[in-house]
């Protein structure tokens, strides 16, 4: 049967069970069915010429639970007037190369396909503003590969507002600093939504909204990424630890398939403040299995709430020697929803977990201690 995927309709991902076992996964859009007759399969069509799966027992594909508001709270920025207003992909693609300190160019409603990148720089006092509605989209062309929008190597941008969907990767900031992204809705991504790194210090990202990451590859279908990995220093940062400092992550929703925010080693001083998980997309691997892993250094994780983890609520990793320490937990809302963990997993030791934290469905630490 053809499986049809109208524009800015939510996915599922489906397991196709037979009686000899696991046959495949596809990824479509929710509320459709899968009907056809007993037997076994005998064909696995690709739907573009009309072809069947047959040998299928119906099978409803339900909706995920809608996200949570993106909830209220201090420090967002206003579009200024506009001084440019696009409304197709070639006249952004022309703004952005254009554009100078102080432009504000504004997204008309509609699909903008491309992958798009910035390459100059605002300043402190007169950043450049790409602002549009949730009806205003970018779409990178494909979840296997590029970003759908790319702050290369500059600074003191402002991403407000807009959508962004189909691409491997949502955003992705190198070597930025002072820029804020906020009010997005970044979906149907491949892997990570919005990723920070390459020394990108000093920016923010805030009151997004953020789910069905991962369709490529779930395990790296990160909502918020900050830093590199070590593995990837060599590829990224010369060789040198990426220390991509002093970012704040503020105030937005998260639904991923592995962390909702995940601090990589080399990091440090940043904030995750007032944020909102659901985990119940988590793929629960050995790696996947909590909303937040901090590998990073003197970060204070406050405010947050998050409902449904395979396994903990927040952990703690040392990657490499004297990292993921001088951590402060404090005031976060944590259900862990039959997860098997608790609510605050700190492998490494050396980080404050207050006893503000609080936890439904199991304990805060394996310890039961906090301070």
């Amino acid at each position: 049967m053809r499986l049809e995927h109208p524009t800015g309709r939510p996915t599922t991902k489906v397991d196709v069970t037979l009686a000899g076992g696991l046959v495949g996964s596809l990824v479509m859009a929710t509320g459709v069915w899968l009907v056809a007759g007993s037997g076994v399969a005998t064909s696995l069509g690709n739907g573009e010429d009309g072809s069947e799966l047959r040998g299928l027992r119906m099978v409803s594909v339900s909706a995920p639970a809608p996200l949570a508001r993106v909830p209220a709270g201090p420090g967002k920025v206003r579009c200024p007037q506009p001084t440019k207003i696009v409304g197709n992909a070639s006249a952004l693609q022309q703004a952005i190369k254009s554009a100078r300190p102080g432009e504000v160019i504004q997204l008309r409603p509609g699909i903008y396909k491309g992958k798009f990148v910035a390459q100059k720089s605002g300043t402190k006092a007169k950043p450049i503003f790409l602002c549009g509605t949730a009806k205003a989209v970018l779409d990178g062309g494909g979840i296997k590969n590029g970003y759908a929008f790319h702050l290369n190597k500059v600074s003191y941008w402002r991403l407000v507002g807009f959508s962004v969907q189909n691409s491997q990767k949502g955003i992705m900031a190198d070597r930025t600093r002072g820029s804020i992204i906020q009010g997005l809705t970044v979906h149907e991504i491949g892997d990570e939504a919005i990723h920070l790194r390459n020394f990108s210090t000093g920016n923010i990202v805030q009151y997004s909204k953020i789910y069905n990451t991962g369709l490529r590859r779930a395990k790296f279908g990160e909502g918020v990424y900050l830093g590199s990995a070590e593995s990837n220093w060599g590829k990224y940062t010369g060789g040198r630890m990426d220390q991509s400092d002093r970012n704040l992550v503020r105030g937005n929703v998260i639904r991923a398939t592995a962390e909702a925010i995940d601090i990589k080693e080399g990091t440090s001083g940043g904030r995750i403040v007032g944020n909102i998980f659901d985990g119940s997309a988590l793929i629960g691997d050995d790696v996947n299995d909590s909303w937040v892993d901090v590998k990073g250094n003197n970060y204070v994780i406050e405010g947050n709430s998050g409902k449904k983890t395979p396994q903990d609520g927040f952990q703690t990793h040392e990657i490499i020697d004297g990292w993921g320490t001088g951590n402060i937990f404090r005031k976060n809302r944590i259900d862990l929803a039959g997860g098997k963990g608790v609510g605050i997993n700190d492998t490494v030791g050396g980080n404050t977990i207050a006893c503000d934290n609080k936890v439904i469905g199991g304990r805060l630490t394996k310890k039961g201690t906090c301070s």
